[in-house]
């Protein structure tokens, strides 16, 4: 009898879980992509596909980046942000809005009410960014700051929002944002036709919805792939599960994909369209970010980075890919911080520590050695008390660039032919 009851509700709960997803499906509908995307052209500016020679030798592939860094307010947030309130009456505007974010939809709600006239309160995690704050200021929203991650935000933005009756914009939970997010797939298809692989970053999955979804329907053989930080995977695990589930922690540098719960509104959209899910570890979008800089002159986010380091997991050959770059909002502070790692992580840059005799002509015979294989100093230490023994009485310390790991192995090798017995440590720039 208990398995009987059991069935039951499953049966009815797959009953209602198909029943929810037909109607977004149907709210989805491509005459909705016709509106959103007339509405949103009235404050975003247009940002056409990039061709990348550099990924696209690496991967052969054919790799185009839709560069929504460039978008205004610095990342695509506005679209879906500015979509939702024309959708919303004059008296929901007139309460206020509220919503909780990381810094991109902070900034494209602030904006969008802004545009609109009216008053917007952001509830941001306390780790977020001070430039990411700041331009959330800017636009006119009153900013809070509250929790670690997204998810402590959003629940402190819920209770703000019920104690003042304000109306909540959520950043990615809502098929209204989402359908704002999705016109990015319009303009990647009319661009690009013959486009077979859209790469989209994922955090709770809104931006994923609207371009997986539009996508599907104006093209079903296009492949969309959502790629999520390795350590903020929450929509992978979702799906695995069949269900949304939470993870117990989403701690990576991708801040705007921290997300540990997914939209559970939007989850049957991502069961339906989302081909797959790849995921990225914090290393590989160091690299990522190193190439964005050096190759395409671009400021590109850790979570926009998302989908350049995907590409070298996506086991395809001669196709046209697009990876949407959904942000360039990054601080100071972390890019220095992301550039020294990623030199360091190519054996671009490294330091060396060497004990050497307490006498004269050491420190010039050790930089003669460097030279002659093309080191270039960067930064020197010298310490003449580190031990009593005279024969290694001074540890001198190197910081160098080289052409990589091989050059640097050059140099190493170098030194240890003149007697020399050099240790790699942490660079201090």
């Amino acid at each position: 009898m208990e398995d009987k009851r059991e069935n039951m509700v499953k049966v009815m709960d797959e009953e209602d879980t198909q029943a929810a997803f037909r109607a977004a499906d149907e709210m989805m509908s491509l005459a909705k992509l016709d509106e959103a995307a007339e509405i949103v052209s009235r404050v975003v500016q247009e940002t056409k596909l990039i061709y990348s020679d550099s990924l696209s030798r690496e991967t052969g592939n054919k790799v185009y980046l839709k560069p929504e860094n460039m978008q205004l307010t610095g990342a695509y947030k506005l679209r879906g942000a500015y979509y939702k309130i024309s959708t919303l009456s004059e008296e929901e505007r007139e309460k206020g809005l509220i919503t909780a974010s990381a810094g991109n939809h902070a900034q494209g709600v602030a904006y969008a009410a802004k545009a609109y006239g009216v008053k917007a309160t952001i509830v941001m995690p306390t780790v977020t960014p001070l430039m990411k704050v700041n331009r959330t200021k800017s636009y006119g929203a009153d900013v809070v700051l509250y929790g670690d991650v997204y998810d402590e935000a959003c629940a402190k933005a819920y209770e703000l929002a019920a104690e003042h009756g304000y109306t909540f914009i959520h950043p990615f939970d809502d098929l209204d944002v989402a359908a704002g997010q999705g016109t990015i797939a319009l303009e990647i298809i009319k661009e690009l036709p013959t486009v077979e692989y859209i790469l989209v970053p994922i955090g709770g999955g809104g931006l994923a919805t609207g371009v997986a979804t539009f996508a599907k329907k104006l093209n079903p053989n296009i492949h969309v792939i959502g790629v999520e930080p390795a350590a903020a995977n929450c929509m992978q695990e979702s799906l695995k599960a069949g269900h949304v589930v939470t993870l117990p922690s989403a701690q990576t540098i991708a801040d705007g994909t921290a997300v540990k719960t997914p939209g559970s509104h939007i989850f049957p959209m991502i069961q339906k369209y989302v081909d797959d899910i790849i995921t990225v570890e914090d290393e590989e979008l160091i690299a990522a970010f190193l190439d964005m800089v050096e190759n395409h002159k671009m400021v590109v986010e850790n979570s926009g980075l998302l989908t350049v380091a995907a590409l070298k997991h996506l086991d395809v050959k001669g196709k046209k890919i697009v990876s949407v770059l959904s942000g360039g909002n990054m601080d100071i502070i972390t890019m220095s911080s992301m550039l020294q790692h990623g030199l360091i992580q190519r054996g671009r840059v490294f330091t060396i520590s060497v004990l050497l005799p307490d006498k004269p002509g050491e420190l010039v015979h050790v930089a003669s050695v460097v030279a002659k294989l093309q080191g270039n100093v960067v930064k020197i230490e010298h310490n003449q008390f580190v031990g009593i023994n005279r024969n290694a009485a001074v540890e001198l310390q190197l910081t160098m660039e080289a052409f990589g790991h091989e050059h640097k192995k050059e140099i190493m090798d170098g030194l240890r032919a003149e007697g020399y017995d050099p240790k790699e440590v942490m660079p201090r720039l």
